[in-house]
């Protein structure tokens, strides 16, 4: 809700939505947008492992891309998420 002022016109300068500025800036989605590809990519690094075989036991699935780069990356791309959020917001 808008308020008014002295004349009874909505004023910009006190919340009205209608003054033409986005809620997120270009900067903000940017930063949103690079934060989901940065989780993507950990998501595609968690990728594979599996043996076609199922008596055959598999140890490419414990590398160090599996266990560590994945979810460093995912857990970047969520830190990332959440500091885009605060931008977003702060203003």
């Amino acid at each position: 809700m808008a308020y008014s002022s002295k004349n009874g016109k909505a004023s910009a300068e006190q919340g009205d939505v209608s003054s033409g500025e986005m809620a997120m800036s270009m900067k903000g989605v940017r930063l949103l947008l690079a934060g989901l590809l940065v989780m993507i990519a950990g998501y595609i690094l968690m990728c594979g492992g599996g043996s076609d075989d199922p008596e055959v036991f598999n140890y490419a699935m414990f590398d160090f891309r599996r266990l560590v780069a994945a979810p460093v990356a995912i857990i970047a791309g969520t830190v990332i998420e959440i500091v885009s959020i605060m931008k977003i917001f702060s203003k």
